[in-house]
């Protein structure tokens, strides 16, 4: 498929980030949009973020990705998480100022961007779901620094891929923050998946045709149907 935009402005030239428009190519009973993030270290071009966007337009979602301020300006530590969540804000914005409205808007991403994304979750901005692709739960090695002080405060649906391995917060790790959320949480665990969430015999191509499957399943048992309050785990083998 064609993106609709290789190279999106937003904001102004002093901040200025690209975004790109996956256009949905497939059929959807309803009009999904995803605002899909990337992680620390590396943009929306990376063949991860670029290659689930895709997928997920095959399957009918309109998928969008943008650089945070940082990487475009090809620094190499992250922006603060207030200038992150303010970027994010302003991509969610330019999509629905740029394209038909959608019955739902659903935002995450990797690592990183979808620990950012819960942060606008958890501040009630407007949104119908919130997702992230192996959740940064804590630095690698010093799992007492858990980031999970405003999980909380998320109301809407949640979805958390997590790798069996991952050196940032095993699924059994993430299971006790998950168990103190107030949010409907579905975790779909790896096995013998790390951080990248790849695994022996599964090539990249289908790590993120299967990504997003499970992020389209997900949506679609939002959207069209209720969820029970409470958290709920499910696994991935």
């Amino acid at each position: 498929m064609r993106d609709a935009s290789a190279s999106i402005s937003i904001g102004s030239s002093e901040d200025r980030v690209d975004a790109i428009r996956y256009a949905p190519t497939g059929t959807a009973s309803k009009s999904v949009r995803v605002i899909l993030a990337h992680g620390a270290g590396a943009g929306q071009r990376h063949p991860f973020i670029a290659g689930v966007a895709r997928q997920l337009a095959k399957a009918g979602v309109d998928a969008w990705t943008f650089n945070f301020p940082y990487m475009e300006q090809k620094r190499r530590a992250p922006d603060r998480a207030p200038v992150l969540e303010d970027c994010f804000r302003r991509a969610i914005a330019f999509a629905r100022e740029s394209a038909d409205a959608p019955d739902a808007l659903f935002i995450g991403g990797k690592s990183m961007g979808g620990r950012i994304a819960t942060h606008l979750a958890a501040q009630a901005d407007q949104m119908n779901g919130v997702f992230a692709l192996g959740y940064p739960l804590h630095p690698p090695g010093k799992p007492e620094q858990l980031r999970t002080a405003h999980l909380g405060a998320i109301r809407v649906p949640v979805l958390i891929v997590q790798g069996e391995r991952d050196a940032f917060g095993t699924p059994a790790e993430l299971s006790q923050a998950i168990g103190a959320m107030k949010a409907h949480v579905t975790l779909e665990v790896v096995e013998g998946g790390d951080h990248s969430l790849a695994t022996r015999g599964r090539s990249a191509d289908q790590l993120y045709e299967w990504l997003a499957r499970v992020i389209t399943e997900w949506t679609s048992s939002i959207t069209e149907g209720p969820r029970p309050h409470g958290s709920g785990l499910s696994n991935q083998t």
